[in-house]
């Protein structure tokens, strides 16, 4: 038992330097925290947790290579999320400051959320990266349940921690200059790192 916690702690540390990063998936639950708070994001939280994980457990069955092989598949991926990702980044940078609680509208659906975690490129990258970063059991079968087991958990344990950080921001969108500056910074971060894990 030692050995196999000793195993996953570098995993973890792993996951929370590569999977934990600035990335699209993150950024999206930070701003939708920000911009609806902490009860209203829960939806598009879940999906973003739903899509990553499907996403690991592409990768735990090894089927992560063919799928970016397929280059027809890939580019509908970083159109997709591309896509999204601009319309998203539209819509943070003209938001208008909270003038309650949080926002007027809905945040993304649970579907919205789970479609786009799965399109995200650096979902797959990252998870791929840190998966194949340690061994926690000697058969392959065994090493692949227990880092899946590991990896769910930081996922869940990372969007959790960004949305409580969006959330955070949520009193200085209240202002009408802080809000232009938070809001257009958030949106050029996102753009940003989505071309950076397109173009690895």
């Amino acid at each position: 038992m030692r050995e196999t916690l000793a195993a996953a702690l570098p995993l973890m540390l792993a996951s929370v330097a590569v999977m934990g990063s600035p990335g699209p998936a993150t950024l999206s639950v930070a701003i939708i925290g920000s911009t609806f708070g902490l009860r209203r994001a829960l939806t598009y939280l879940l999906g973003i947790i739903v899509g990553t994980t499907a996403v690991l457990l592409a990768v735990a069955a090894g089927i992560t290579a063919t799928l970016l092989a397929v280059p027809a598949l890939r580019l509908a991926l970083i159109a997709f999320s591309a896509g999204y990702i601009l319309w998203l980044a539209y819509r943070i940078a003209t938001a208008p400051p909270l003038a309650g609680r949080h926002a007027p509208g809905r945040p993304p659906s649970f579907f919205a959320a789970t479609v786009f975690a799965i399109a995200n490129p650096k979902a797959w990258v990252a998870t791929a990266a840190v998966f194949a970063s340690a061994r926690l059991a000697e058969t392959a079968t065994a090493d692949a349940v227990a880092k899946t087991a590991v990896l769910a958990l930081m996922i869940v344990l990372i969007m959790v921690g960004w949305l409580l950080v969006g959330a955070s921001l949520a009193p200085v969108l209240r202002s009408a200059r802080h809000a232009r500056a938070v809001n257009v910074l958030l949106a050029g971060a996102l753009v940003v790192t989505t071309v950076a894990s397109v173009v690895r």
